[in-house]
């Protein structure tokens, strides 16, 4: 039986890890630069290391869960290195397309395999194991690793070839990002009008324009809970990795490109580590009022 590993065990990937373990029954050797997620992840009963290389050199199923694409490159080409033949590198980050597809064939020519397996879901999703997964790469290698993927989430859907997943992704969080600025959008101009922002929720959650985004969100923003079940550094990231893809492609995406705009604003604001319904502040602060 292949020997598991996890890098990157903060907000998303700690939980994940710890569902793998427990639901696995199997030892999971958990890294993370944090010594605080790698205590919480050994009373979990996960096996905690503070240096990689334990996972690359005793691991042949490894999980990534990292916040940006350098560092995904760089983990991975230290696994070619170290790690042993035959291993299989599940990346849950959310990856520029580019960077994986680059990536593949530098691992299978190392005999080792790769799946790009980004998810959705947040913290909340995380923690209940029930994220939406989307995996690209070799449909047998994706077949050999599907039940270990399941133990995170409800859904996972195989995509298509290296990169699809993350391509997949990007999809998700464009119509995500939408749904946030749309949200912070309306709530702003309601209360601006006079309107008691939590009747509003009330009103017309269950109606035409309910959407997880609105569920979840609109009762922090009118709590004033800016702590980050999803930091917007994370959604920036897959913002800028769409408009990359987009310009690579020839294309324009301009609703994605207003999105982008806003989180922009709060990353010149200082505000990029709050959670995504932050993104409220920047209306607030062009219409004169708070959401509360």
């Amino acid at each position: 039986m292949k020997k598991l590993g996890f890098i990157g065990m903060g907000i998303m990937g700690l939980p994940m890890a710890t569902n793998i373990l427990k639901k696995s029954g199997r030892p999971v050797i958990g890294f993370d630069v944090m010594e605080a997620s790698r205590e919480k992840f050994a009373e979990a009963g996960g096996i905690a290391t503070g240096d990689a290389k334990a996972v690359y050199e005793n691991c042949e199923i490894i999980f990534l869960c990292l916040p940006k694409n350098e560092l995904v490159e760089s983990v991975v080409s230290d696994i070619l290195v170290q790690g042993k033949k035959g291993t299989i590198i599940v990346d849950f980050s959310s990856t520029f397309p580019g960077v994986i597809r680059k990536l593949y064939p530098e691992v299978k020519a190392a005999g080792m395999s790769l799946i790009d397996s980004p998810v959705s879901g947040g913290e909340t999703g995380a923690i209940a194991g029930t994220l939406v997964v989307m995996c690209g790469g070799d449909k047998e290698v994706f077949e050999e690793v599907k039940d270990l993927i399941g133990f995170v989430g409800s859904r996972v859907t195989y995509m298509g070839s290296s990169g699809c997943g993350d391509v997949a992704k990007l999809a998700n969080n464009m119509i995500v990002g939408c749904n946030l600025i749309a949200v912070s959008e309306a709530f702003a101009f309601a209360v601006k009008a006079g309107l008691d922002p939590e009747v509003l929720f009330h009103a017309i959650k269950d109606g035409f324009a309910q959407n997880a985004v609105m569920d979840l969100k609109v009762p922090k923003i009118i709590s004033r809970d800016f702590s980050a079940s999803a930091r917007i550094a994370v959604h920036q990231k897959d913002m800028k990795n769409a408009a990359k893809l987009a310009e690579d492609m020839g294309v324009e995406i301009p609703m994605s490109a207003l999105v982008l705009n806003y989180m922009n604003r709060m990353d010149e604001a200082g505000l990029i580590n709050e959670d995504q319904c932050a993104l409220v502040k920047m209306f607030e602060q062009d219409m004169g009022i708070e959401v509360k």
